[in-house]
């Protein structure tokens, strides 16, 4: 996205003008906008090019700029990139196995990452890919609380792979755990308040 235009650059005859604390002064010619700007020693700012009258800000662009970059750094900081996890199976599959993994699958999920199932052939259970495509739709249908399926259920090689793709992308679960994670310390905090509560009324009834 380019610079927006900023004072001498602004070239229309009248503008809608802001102050820099965000009050409304209204349409005003160019020339008055720019002198009132000058007069505060701050920049005047295009902010809405395409309005009629453009909308211009009074602001401090420097810092305006500077504060931008800082919060787009911010944003790809916390932007974490999903990563594409592994879970294998055997098609003989002992059940309590299955539920390892399956829990395994749902916690990558959860956290926003996305599952790579994969069912390891062994001899001639090569020659029963049916089996393997029942299993993996198993695997699709117990995990659909958490994701959901992005690729179908292939041959590599040896193998059969199935991709699910969380519901929820790495910062939605991340926002999610942040905010679980306080609720259990606030109500952890709230818990241990309202057992001192008794205990002090007791010390307190003793010492009268």
């Amino acid at each position: 996205m380019s610079d927006p235009r900023t004072n001498d650059r602004i070239r229309v005859p009248e503008v809608r003008l802001v102050g820099p604390g965000g009050e409304q002064i209204g349409v005003v010619a160019i020339q008055v906008a720019l002198r009132l700007a000058q007069e505060a020693d701050l920049d005047l700012v295009e902010v809405a090019p395409n309005s009629k009258p453009p909308v211009v800000k009074i602001m401090d662009y420097g810092k305006f700029k500077y504060e931008a970059a800082q919060k787009a750094k911010e944003a790809r900081r916390n932007q974490a990139n999903t990563i594409l996890k592994e879970v294998r199976f055997r098609l003989k599959i002992e059940a309590h196995d299955y539920t390892t993994k399956l829990k395994r699958a749902e916690g990558f999920l959860k956290a926003g990452d996305k599952v790579k199932a994969m069912i390891l052939f062994r001899g001639r259970e090569q020659s029963r890919p049916e089996q393997g495509v029942r299993l993996l739709r198993k695997f699709a249908e117990d995990v659909a609380e958490f994701g959901t399926v992005e690729s179908n259920p292939t041959i590599d090689g040896r193998n059969m792979v199935m991709v699910v793709a969380p519901l929820k992308n790495k910062s939605e679960a991340k926002a999610e755990q942040n905010a679980v994670r306080t609720a259990n310390k606030q109500a952890a905090r709230e818990a241990k308040n309202s057992a001192g509560a008794p205990a002090q009324a007791a010390e307190d009834a003793s010492a009268e």
